[in-house]
């Protein structure tokens, strides 16, 4: 590899495409999606339980990790794959969606926080970044980038393309003397951050000044923030213009179904998402009838699994009524159990995307889960 990644190109149909990326750490095939451990952990699921569901994937928050235990303690302790006990792949973000969702204190230099843990004041940069990921040892790091909220004004939309892109710039910098100090190790893709929010030509500029700077993959932040769908897409459309094909491509926070497809349909290829463990502690199901919301009353007495033609385990066992049972009556095996089939289920739906692709029909399934989902 003559960087960090390698793509190969499996199949392709229209825009939408499977490869097999091969790291440092091994190969994956995408579409990929990534469960969220913010802290280490998927809520509800172990390590050994996201195995079991076929994960190739971990994502971790640099944010969190660093603040609670420490990236110090981390590192001590195995770095995450050690930690966590994962032999897969693991991604960690860089602490840029809490400059959008904490509203710290930005400045060029970098961002001001409170810790949510003690109300410490912290201060991140795009070098520390990049060393906290280095100590924490993930296979795929993210630059320090601004996402601004939606709708935002060109203002503000300007000084967050300009930050991004001068932040991207010093992680690279930061990055290659990281990897000239641990030669031998195993090395660490930086994936660079294309912003803009739905302007179009923020978009086509952002992607193409980060290109610029060259990274071993591209994600696009700062959509699927709250905007509609309409909005969001053509945004999409305009970035991956510019993307180039032999790296992987990322949709930073996505992963509804009709999110999916249309992502993949423009030819991304990896997503995460809190969406399946978020919906499941709600005592929402993901099944091929759309979303199921356990609470409601009507299943009080529903012999049936949460979704029949599901495979899981939970889907193997227990029934709608008794999974509302728990729910009911707070028991945290409800999550569990609720979690373990939504994530299954987010899983499976990948690796039909996949098929599809390699089949040449994925028009046909993006209508068949436009025609459940939108």
């Amino acid at each position: 590899m003559t960087g960090a990644t390698k793509v190969e190109v499996t199949a392709t149909d229209g825009d939408a495409r499977t490869t097999v990326v091969t790291t440092a750490r091994g190969s994956y095939p995408t579409p990929a999606f990534m469960p969220v451990g913010t802290r280490g952990a998927v809520k509800h699921l172990t390590s050994a339980d996201l195995e079991d569901l076929g994960s190739d994937f971990i994502l971790c928050n640099t944010y969190h990790l660093m603040l609670r235990p420490g990236a110090d303690v981390v590192a001590e302790l195995g770095g995450l794959h050690g930690f966590l006990d994962w032999k897969g792949h693991i991604l960690t973000d860089s602490g840029g969606y809490q400059v959008f969702s904490l509203e710290p204190k930005v400045d060029d230099d970098g961002a001001q926080f409170r810790s949510t843990y003690d109300g410490s004041l912290h201060r991140l940069t795009p070098e520390l970044a990049v060393a906290v990921q280095e100590q924490l040892g993930a296979d795929i790091q993210m630059v320090l980038d601004v996402c601004a909220p939606l709708p935002s004004s060109p203002q503000v939309l300007r000084l967050a393309l300009e930050r991004t892109a001068a932040w991207a710039a010093r992680a690279k910098a930061a990055h290659r003397r990281g990897a000239s100090r641990r030669e031998g190790e195993h090395l660490q893709a930086l994936f660079g951050i294309v912003q803009g929010g739905t302007d179009e030509a923020m978009r086509t500029e952002s992607a193409q000044r980060t290109v610029e700077i060259g990274f071993d993959g591209y994600g696009v932040g700062g959509l699927s923030v709250g905007e509609s769908r309409e909005e969001m897409l053509p945004a999409l459309a305009a970035a991956m213009a510019e993307l180039p094909t032999d790296v992987p491509r990322y949709f930073m926070g996505l992963g509804d179904p009709v999110g999916l497809v249309e992502a993949v349909n423009l030819g991304i290829d990896m997503f995460d998402c809190v969406l399946p463990s978020r919906h499941a502690r709600h005592g929402t199901l993901l099944t091929s009838e759309g979303r199921l919301n356990l609470k409601n009353a009507r299943f009080a007495r529903d012999p049936e699994p949460p979704d029949p033609g599901c495979l899981c385990s939970t889907c193997a066992r227990w029934s709608r009524g008794y999974l509302r049972h728990l729910l009911q009556v707070n028991e945290p095996t409800a999550g569990h159990l609720l979690t373990v089939h939504n994530m299954a289920w987010t899983l499976d739906l990948v690796r039909r995307i996949q098929g599809a692709i390699a089949a040449g029909t994925f028009a046909s399934l993006r209508r068949e889960v436009l025609g459940v989902w939108e």
